[in-house]
């Protein structure tokens, strides 16, 4: 095992400075990638749990503001942050803190109007909450897709580099030997094998984070509407 790693780095301290630059590059996508990927990994995992929290002690509580104090324990839930921000807005709309207490069921009554044209107020805030929050989770995820399609390239740059020296050392030396050959197409393999060792993780992460986003945005979007329709009950009534 020794020898062969030593003979990778035999390889890289002899490439050309052209190969050098691309493992560099290789290398700097690659740290970009597995800090993003870990970064995001922790915070999927704590959306995901502190969200199924709330989400089990909303429906079990008594009334909304009991919810609201929870909610504000659970910083890593992107349902609990929008549910905060409606509730903050149902309370602007209603200094008790509670809906429907001032709303009649009369049909022609402007108490009625007025639940209805709050609801409205509260869907839209939830609307912008729940882009913002898709906006937060997607953060930094394009990168692994740039990662995965350009990384590939990278190396195939450093692979054509390196065969061009082959090339140009047949040239002036004349000779097609293996000594002449080699070192310029150990350069390209290497640069082709670190290219697709930073593009396949990169592209498995970003199925892997776009599939679990859509997961969550369903999530926001099932919990807006049961919020709402909360809300609407209690106007009705």
């Amino acid at each position: 095992m020794v020898p062969i790693q030593m003979d990778y780095i035999h390889i890289i301290s002899n490439a050309s400075l052209m190969v050098k630059f691309v493992l560099l590059l290789l290398l700097f996508f690659s740290v970009m990638s597995w800090s993003i990927i870990i970064i995001k990994l922790r915070y999927i995992r704590r959306a995901f749990k502190e969200s199924d929290i709330f989400i089990d002690y909303f429906w079990k509580s008594r009334d909304l503001a009991s919810a609201f104090t929870k909610a504000k324990q659970l910083t890593g839930s992107p349902v609990a942050r929008i549910f905060r921000i409606g509730y903050a807005e149902l309370r602007k709309l209603n200094t008790s803190g509670k809906p429907g207490d001032e709303l009649v069921t009369d049909e022609n009554s402007p108490s009625l109007h007025q639940g209805f044209s709050g609801t409205d107020n509260v869907k839209r805030s939830l609307r912008r909450a729940i882009n913002t929050e898709m906006t937060r989770i997607s953060q930094m995820v394009p990168f692994l897709a740039t990662t995965g399609n350009t990384t590939p390239f990278i190396g195939l740059f450093g692979t054509v580099w390196g065969i061009m020296n082959s090339f140009h050392g047949i040239g002036q030396r004349g000779s097609a030997s293996l000594a002449v050959v080699a070192p310029g197409i150990s350069e390209a393999l290497v640069a082709t094998a670190a290219g697709l060792a930073v593009a396949i993780p990169a592209v498995i992460a970003f199925n892997h984070f776009m599939q679990k986003i859509r997961v969550i945005e369903m999530e926001l979007h099932s919990f807006s509407a049961d919020f709402l329709n909360i809300l609407d009950r209690d106007i009705l009534r």
